[in-house]
């Protein structure tokens, strides 16, 4: 993923028109082109995407940013993952939708649950990337707000969960009408009624309209990536699970050990090393931001138990999870 880009899509002028923010000086701020949205489409790189929400954040000045998005958010934004959502029968269809398509227009993935209670949907940023709190709140209020859009009724999460307390939070749970828990990672839950919920807005032609050409598109960014950028892509999916093994990740990827090995060996690097490199990120994302034990870090990269983590981390770093965690709490 740290090789691709990302459409910023062009009603992100509206937003900033709603919001009553200069786009001049949140690029300025960003160190992005002041020109660049005269230059048609705009692809970033993820660290850039990441700088423009800061820069966002910034210039939007002691106001509850977030809360604003999700009001300014409009049938009339002619927005793909809006349209995309707005096209589908209910909120579970309009997610995994979404969820599927997500990666055209940004550095994050959508993981989907729809247990026995309801739909919950948990956001997934690159390895070793910390995204800006305003985006990441921000995503998380578009779900609520595509809801109420759709369905013209005030949909309410029954959970909602961010790893670090917003400054916002006030406003966020009246916005979410429900309290906004700390948790590992930026989710969001609705009941199974909200989640199925018909939507009015639901228009199955127009939707088969578009979805080819987003297909393509789909297709087209996933052959530019590397070999290895889909394997740790896969690795993020199966780790959890306790999948660490080539066998998991040519299973996800549909390809046989031997052409893996073959197409990561062209590219200069081999499995091992892969894998290392992306729990390697994960654990310095995981202890720097957030509050799990080191079982439990343990058990989301894979590894049978505490002390082969811990070997593997000195191996990586020359220290140990504690040390790390303590000096990142003494920098924040």
């Amino acid at each position: 993923m740290s090789g691709r880009r990302f459409t910023l899509d062009p009603s992100i002028k509206a937003l900033l028109n709603d919001l009553g923010v200069s786009p001049t000086r949140v690029l300025r701020r960003a160190q992005l082109p002041t020109d660049l949205f005269g230059r048609g489409p705009i692809a970033l790189a993820p660290e850039e995407y990441f700088r423009f929400w800061e820069a966002l954040d910034a210039e939007g000045g002691d106001r509850d940013l977030a809360v604003a998005i999700g009001r300014s958010i409009s049938v009339e934004m002619f927005n793909p993952p809006i349209f995309a959502a707005l096209c589908s029968a209910d909120l579970a269809t309009a997610a995994q939708r979404i969820a599927t398509y997500k990666p055209l227009i940004g550095p994050m993935r959508l993981e989907l649950d729809q247990g026995g209670d309801g739909l919950t949907i948990t956001c997934h940023w690159p390895a070793g990337m910390t995204p800006p709190q305003l985006l990441a709140t921000a995503e998380l209020v578009f779900w609520a707000a595509l809801a109420r859009i759709a369905t013209r009724h005030h949909v309410r999460p029954v959970d909602v969960s961010v790893p670090q307390p917003p400054a916002d939070r006030l406003a966020l749970e009246g916005f979410f009408g429900v309290r906004v828990r700390t948790g590992p990672a930026h989710a969001i839950t609705f009941d199974r009624h909200e989640a199925h919920r018909p939507f009015l807005t639901e228009n199955e032609q127009m939707w088969r309209f578009f979805a080819p050409e987003l297909r393509r598109r789909l297709s087209d960014l996933q052959a530019a990536a590397s070999v290895a950028d889909r394997v740790r892509a896969a690795l993020h999916e199966t780790l959890p699970a306790g999948g660490a093994s080539m066998t998991e990740v040519t299973r996800h990827l549909a390809v046989s050990a031997r052409t893996l090995q073959r197409q990561l060996q062209l590219e200069g690097t081999t499995f091992q090393e892969v894998l290392a490199s992306t729990r390697e990120d994960l654990a310095r994302h995981y202890l720097s931001h957030s509050a799990m034990r080191t079982a439990e870090i343990a058990y989301l990269l894979g590894y049978d138990d505490s002390n082969s983590f811990y070997r593997a981390f000195r191996t990586w770093t020359g220290t140990t999870p504690d040390t790390l965690r303590a000096t990142a709490a003494t920098g924040a």
